[in-house]
């Protein structure tokens, strides 16, 4: 009688690293940097996943078979890890993904009757992308700028509280280029290049380290009874 196959295999080793054949030779010098960061190479996967849609727009599938063999993975598991995440798009989308927040907030403050306006004026449904690939168009939970409802992101950028003149107004910028400076096209969250890598001088720890234990001291010494604890 054979042995059971075990539901959940022990971790295997990781692969060995293989040659980037799509990922651009500035975007593979970038990689390398972020996994020198990181004891397990694989450990780089998600920020290598946002370098990979910054330079296409999206996770096309050979960005992960290069980031699989930067990190030695298997590009299964890059996809895997990357549909995890909603800033991470393994489909194509458009060079602006214009995110309107539908959530309780931004609902009582007009959410619904901006997205159905958006929705008519790019003639798509939330989750479309523009005939010409220039929009896609996201229903959002929560983008936590509460104060200002409805609240509506460009590549993650707030644009503030939209009506849907201002809308309108919001895609005719987009498209003529008139808001580059402030929104990139998307995939790219920082355009500041990294200088040096994570080191701290160790007497700014240690100042940071004495702070917090004299403020926990004094939250102590406040909460304590002044009779200390008598009846």
């Amino acid at each position: 009688m054979t042995e059971p196959v075990p539901l959940i295999a022990t971790r295997r080793a990781a692969l060995s690293p293989a040659a980037p054949t799509h990922l651009s030779s500035d975007v593979v010098a970038r990689a390398n940097q972020l996994i020198a960061l990181y004891p397990e190479r694989r450990s780089a996967l998600i920020p290598l996943c946002h370098l990979a849609q910054e330079q296409d727009g999206w996770l096309t599938p050979e960005a992960m078979v290069d980031i699989a063999g930067l990190v030695g993975v298997t590009p299964g598991e890059v996809l895997g890890t990357a549909s995890f995440y909603d800033m991470l798009h393994t489909e194509p989308v458009g060079k602006y993904v214009v995110a309107v927040c539908t959530n309780i907030a931004c609902l009582l403050g007009g959410a619904a009757e901006l997205l159905e306006h958006a929705e008519d004026s790019l003639g798509i449904g939330a989750g479309g992308t523009t005939p010409d690939g220039t929009v896609t168009l996201e229903e959002a939970e929560c983008l936590a700028d509460c104060d200002r409802t409805p609240c509506v992101q460009v590549n993650h950028r707030y644009v503030g509280a939209q009506t849907p003149e201002s809308f309108d107004q919001l895609i005719a910028d987009l498209r003529s280029g008139a808001r580059d400076g402030e929104i990139p096209p998307h995939g790219t969250l920082i355009r500041v290049r990294r200088a040096n890598g994570l080191a701290v001088m160790p007497e700014v720890v240690a100042e940071e380290r004495r702070a917090e234990a004299a403020a926990r001291t004094a939250r102590d010494t406040a909460a304590a009874p002044a009779d200390g604890g008598k009846a």
